[in-house]
Formats: structure tokens, sequence, C-alpha cells
């Protein structure tokens, strides 16, 4: 038996290879506990492998309960982390900040020792005394040296020593070996951070199956001893297995372009589908930080099922990002909410019907009704504003990046995914909404279906000259698939190079420094074909043969007809509005156009 389990802020979802289904609400204390119940849930066997997608990270640094850091660089470049970038948060906001760095001051050690971006000496390296200089309350060590993305002698020196040592210790030249000191530095840290709690948290998922796989950020699985050593990759990682999934099954219905909408109890996450491929991203920004990691381009918001409704001290009405969650969630739950939610107010404008819910039971509309009685707050009001919220998170990957969303198809999922999908469509133009099956646990059924895969990424010293180009891709190729323990299945390699014309202060991902030109002009609007091509990284990435089909995966019989309509399932419900009618789609999808 093949496992997919997937931990939201509300409800962790399983899936099996059967089909089978299993949906209950999340233990916010300790996730793991969910996920082991869910697995016996299934049938209580022991699954041959386990693939699992994780908010632990994610929560760990959003929440500031990491591990206490230390950061070890160059003399002279401690307060890199805090200088930061010149970009303010909000431009106009002059009372924005920037976060609070993850290590206080007291904590940044600086180690005397240089080395040029050529990789000549300049200033030995000086490791005397160096552990007795770390505080005592460390417990963990992030070690960022200048250069090390591209002569990392010194940074394994001062890694080796600490290791040897006791500490728990993460290189940037083996978190992030990418230039932008700034960036590498702080993705090291994160990584440094969030490492205790996912060793913790991961260690307690091993006893659940024979091979513990977790998704990365990129949309890959890796076993849990790279996850546990790289976690700052698995920041999205529930997000990512449901936008993968969600780019086959709107191929299969013929929508190469289309948007991933997952919209749970806690957030929404949005992704650009383009090709029949969800759109890669570079870097992210995850509470405030740039991170230099391989990601899907997945955009999140705090709108979901179980976000807040208020007014705020201007009487402006607000939806999210503040959630009920779990415990005790919306107040038609049943469990002692006491706050007006998008969930209690779709039960109250007709949406959901006479739901029921996993473990819940027959949703109270009585204690809707009451809370939203006491806030003053039209319910019809609260699906506006956080419909809208969800249209500019649309944009955000469509728009914004110079593509028409009227082009493209909506494939919604998530437990609210499909109460708000057809208004979306609505309000953007949208030309259909796929509902995939099992749509309520879609990213569980997406980490069933996910590869293994390897993501590699190697700074380019010359940046203008391109000489060896081809040689050293090969060689980061063969890295790739050597990282990839499972030698056993067929495995794809696909190569790309970051390029940007020179001056500029961000790349373009092409397979081949010859078609950044049409790249940087379909993406902005222009090229300068007689420039010169700078290239600064080098890319590889593998991938092994999936093991299930999600398009294939077994479902029950759906509902069709026209709207108004409720559509409930097991797993999720469906709001077909007047004016869309629901037709069958190609694997077990439900295809919903306007009439």
């Amino acid at each position: 038996m093949i496992v997919g389990t997937d931990t939201g802020g509300t409800f962790t979802d399983a899936v099996d290879d059967t089909g089978a289904v299993v949906k209950m609400s999340s233990t916010p204390d300790d996730p793991s506990r969910a996920v082991a119940a869910a697995v016996t849930a299934l049938g209580g066997r022991v699954p041959r492998i386990l693939a699992h997608g994780t908010t632990v990270p994610t929560n760990t640094l959003l929440e500031r309960k990491g591990a206490r850091v230390a950061l070890l660089t160059n003399e002279g470049f401690e307060d890199l982390v805090e200088i930061a970038r010149q970009r303010r948060p909000s431009l106009y906001d002059q009372l924005a900040d920037r976060p609070e760095p993850l290590v206080d001051r007291d904590h940044r050690i600086g180690v005397r020792g240089r080395l040029s971006a050529s990789g000549e000496v300049l200033v030995p390296l000086d490791l005397r005394g160096l552990e007795d200089r770390l505080p005592a309350d460390t417990e963990a060590v992030a070690v960022c040296l200048l250069h090390s993305d591209l002569h990392d002698a010194h940074e394994r020196e001062v890694g080796a020593l600490l290791e040897r040592a006791g500490f728990d210790c993460s290189l940037s030249c083996q978190v992030a070996p990418e230039m932008r000191e700034y960036e590498r530095m702080v993705t090291t840290l994160v990584n440094a951070y969030v490492r205790p709690a996912c060793r913790r948290y991961l260690s307690r998922l091993s006893p659940l199956a024979d091979a513990v796989l977790v998704m990365t950020s990129a949309g890959a699985c890796v076993d849990a001893e790279f996850a546990v050593t790289h976690p700052v990759r698995l920041l999205l990682s529930g997000p990512a297995a449901g936008a993968r999934a969600a780019a086959e099954v709107a191929a299969a219905n013929g929508f190469m372009d289309a948007v991933a909408f997952d919209m749970g109890g806690t957030s929404t996450d949005v992704c650009l589908i383009r090709g029949g491929e969800p759109d890669p991203a570079a870097q992210r920004s995850i509470a405030g930080f740039p991170l230099r990691v391989p990601s899907l381009g997945v955009h999140t918001i705090g709108a979901g099922g179980g976000s807040v409704a208020f007014v705020d001290r201007g009487g402006a009405l607000k939806v999210g990002p503040e959630s009920a969650g779990a415990v005790p969630g919306p107040a038609c739950y049943g469990r002692g909410g006491t706050l007006p939610t998008v969930t209690d107010a779709n039960l109250l404008c007709g949406r959901l019907g006479p739901a029921e819910l996993p473990e819940i039971g027959r949703l109270d509309s009585g204690a809707a009704r009451r809370v939203f009685s006491r806030s003053g707050i039209d319910p019809a009001g609260v699906l506006a504003v956080v419909e809208q919220n969800m249209v500019r998170a649309i944009r955000v990957v469509t728009v914004e990046r110079g593509v028409d969303p009227r082009d493209l198809a909506l494939v919604a999922y998530g437990g609210a995914g499909p109460l708000h999908a057809c208004a979306l469509a609505d309000a953007l133009g949208m030309k259909a909404v796929l509902v995939p099956a099992r749509a309520g646990v879609f990213s569980a059924a997406g980490l069933l279906a996910a590869p293994v895969g390897v993501d590699v990424v190697a700074s380019w010293p010359t940046p203008e000259d391109h000489s060896g180009l081809a040689e050293a891709l090969r060689r980061l190729a063969e890295d790739a698939r050597q990282r990839l323990r499972d030698s056993d299945a067929q495995v794809s390699v696909e190569v790309s190079v970051d390029c940007r014309y020179k001056g500029q202060s961000h790349e373009l991902r092409v397979s081949e420094p010859a078609r950044f030109h049409e790249e940087h002009e379909r993406v902005n609007g222009f090229a300068r074909w007689d420039e010169p091509v700078e290239v600064v990284a080098l890319r590889a990435c593998v991938r092994a043969t999936r093991r299930v089909d999600v398009t294939g995966l077994p479902a029950p019989p759906r509902e069709t007809g026209r709207g108004p309509r409720v559509i409930p399932e097991e797993d999720c419900t469906i709001w077909v509005p007047d004016g869309w009618r629901a037709d069958r789609g190609e694997a077990g999808s439900l295809l919903l156009r306007r009439c």
C-alpha cells in the first residue's frame, strides 16, 4: 500500500492507492498524531511508502518557534543579515519594517579568514577557539562565508570543526550554493532554525511506514534523511503536491494552461500552470524572508474556510488572515467557535446545504447565525470580500506575469475551493472550472503521484564567458542523478541556466542561453537581441518515474446538472451557481462551464 498524507492547519488528509480517503481534524500540538490516526483509519496496515506533505517547517518559521541559532560568517559581515536589502516591505507605509532577524546580535560570530571570488586566499582561516565562542544556549549553527557558492573550502573546514564538537550545522554551500550573499545567508539561517523541529517531527513518522518520503517545494519527493538535512526545501510541501497534480488533471481535460486553486481551512494557494507544468520560482519570500531554494511558483494568502471576518477600526469589513483553525474551528462545527468565519457564511448563504463533515457531523446553522447576529456582519459581504482577496491572488500569478486569465481554466480543490471557484472564474473571465476527483483531499492524492526527484544548483563563475558551459551542465546533471538513490527507476534529467542582460538584477530560467532573448521578450515585452547574455547559475532537475497516476485513481460517481445547485461529496462541497452547469470531464473530474 502507498499512502499520501497532507497536514493542513485545519484538516489532515490521507489517500491510498485504491482511492480510499480519510479526512480528519489536525492536531496542532503534534501534527504527527493526526497523520498516524489517518494512516490507521485507512486499514491499519503499515504502508510500504508514506508520501507526506508537511506544514511543520512553515509553522515553525511563521510562529518563531525554531531553534536558538548562531551565525558564523566572515569578520565584518556579522550584520549583513540585519542590513538586508535596500527594498522596503511596503513602499508607502512608514511603520512597515523588515522581520526581526532569526539570530540575535550576540549570536553572530565573525570568523577570521577570507577567500576571493576566484578562490585566492586573501586572509588565512583562523579557527582557534571557535567552538568556545558559541553561546552556551546554541542549538544549531548556520555557516555562510563569502563566495562559498564558488569556493567552499573554508566553509567546509568550519563546518567539520563544529560537527566534531557536536553542533547541528547548516552550511550555505550545501543548502543554497548560489550568488547573492544576503539571500544565501537567510536561506541557511532558516534551514538551521527549523531543522531540530523537523527532525523531531519526521522521527515520529518513521514507524508509520516502511519508507517515508517528503514533498519538497519543487514538487518532488525526497527521502526522510534528505528532508531532515534540508528542511528549508519543505516550506511549500503540501501546496506543491496539489499544483503538480492539478497540472496533470488539467492536461487530461485538454487545458495545458490553467491556474491551480487550493482553498483549505486556513489558507489559499494559487499557482500558474503553463504548457502542462506548474511555473517554477527561483526565489520565494516566506514570513518576509527571501529564500533561494528550488520551488514552484505558489502564491499563498490567509484565506480559508476558517478565516475570521471582522470590522477594522476604519469600519471596513476584513476577512483573514486570522483563522479559527482546527480548534475551535468555525462556529458551525459546534466546538465552541465564537467568531464569524467563511465556512459559517457559506452555510448561511446556502452554499453548503445540509452538509456533514468528517468527525464533525451535521453543521450547526443556528450557531453560525448567532455569531453573525452578534457581530452585525453580513454573511454575503464576507463571501464577497474573501473572493476579492482570492481574485487578487490569482492576478498576482497571471496578470502581473503578463498572462491573460481569460485564456485559462481554474482547477479548484481543497475543502473550500469548489465553493468559490465559479465566482472567481466569473470575476476574471476564465473559460472553465475543473473540480478534480477527490478534490477535498487532492493535495494528498497528488503526493501519491509525485515523482521522487532532486534539484541541484551551482553558480557560474564567468557570466559573460560561456566556454565549458555544456560540460559543466553535464557534470551537474550527473551529480543530480547520483543523488537520486532510487537507481532502478526510470529517470528524466532536465538542465537549465539562469540568465540576464548585463546590469540587470534579476534572471530568467531558460534551457540554454540562446533562448534568453525570446523568453525575455515573452515575459517583459521586449528583448535586446544584440546584447550579450550573462549566465549566473546552472540547474539540474532529475525526476524518477511516478508510482501512481493521479488521473487514474478510483473515484465515486459524481452529480451533474445546472445551477444553482449544491453538490455534496465525501471530502468537499461543490457550489454551482445560477448560469453555470456541471458536466463530467476526464479523469473523474467535473467540468463547470457557463450555460
